[in-house]
């Protein structure tokens, strides 16, 4: 009779761990912590920077996007995208005019206002010492501080809206860019996600927001 009484509430004690124990479903998505120069090459092609200057950076890289929770398919495909036409991943990234405050980096800082604002943020002189936002200790940093910061891009990505996040990126209105960096941002799912999931929309909004 013990041994019996004993029996039923081991079953009762597995049935409760079994109705406690969490679940998973098909459609979660392990988080990625980072991504190789093989993989960028395989999303982007020839956009891809040389490989010295790349890989150097890439430990940085994959850094930035663990601290700004560029961490799922979505968020890494809209991010890198971006980066890939903004940079083509070099740190040392710079603008083609003369400006003090050109495009820069990563993500091609850009203004005397963006680098007041990131300067205060990292507490270091970017409008005295712009070269910095290209430097391989600010260069990453940066284009989260842009990305999470000075604008909230994932939320965008993880609507799959790339129309919103080429508006909040802040480049000129250009419909022929607007469609590459869509195509990419599709390659680069396919390759992360492994598949181009269904909503993906392209089309900036009717008032864009300018850098």
């Amino acid at each position: 009779m013990r041994h019996r009484i004993l029996g039923l509430v081991a079953a009762s004690i597995s049935a409760t761990l079994l109705v406690l124990a969490p679940t998973t479903t098909a459609r979660s998505e392990p988080a990625r912590t980072s991504v190789t120069y093989a993989d960028l090459v395989a999303m982007f092609g020839e956009k891809v920077g040389d490989r010295r200057t790349v890989e150097a950076g890439l430990p940085n890289l994959n850094r930035t996007m663990t601290d700004a929770q560029i961490t799922t398919a979505y968020r890494q495909s809209a991010y890198l995208t971006t980066l890939a036409h903004e940079s083509s991943f070099r740190h040392d990234a710079k603008g083609g005019d003369k400006r003090k405050y050109t495009g820069r980096g990563y993500i091609q800082l850009t203004g005397e206002a963006n680098y007041t604002d990131a300067g205060a943020y990292f507490g270091v002189d970017l409008r005295r010492r712009p070269e910095l936002a290209r430097s391989l200790d600010y260069s990453a940093p940066i284009s989260r501080w842009y990305w999470t910061v000075a604008r909230d891009i994932n939320p965008l990505a993880d609507a799959l809206d790339m129309g919103r996040v080429n508006a909040a990126i802040g480049y000129p209105p250009n419909k022929k860019e607007d469609a590459e960096r869509c195509r990419d941002f599709k390659a680069a799912l396919k390759h992360l996600h492994g598949s181009v999931p269904k909503g993906v929309r392209c089309a900036r909004p009717a008032a864009a927001e300018t850098r």
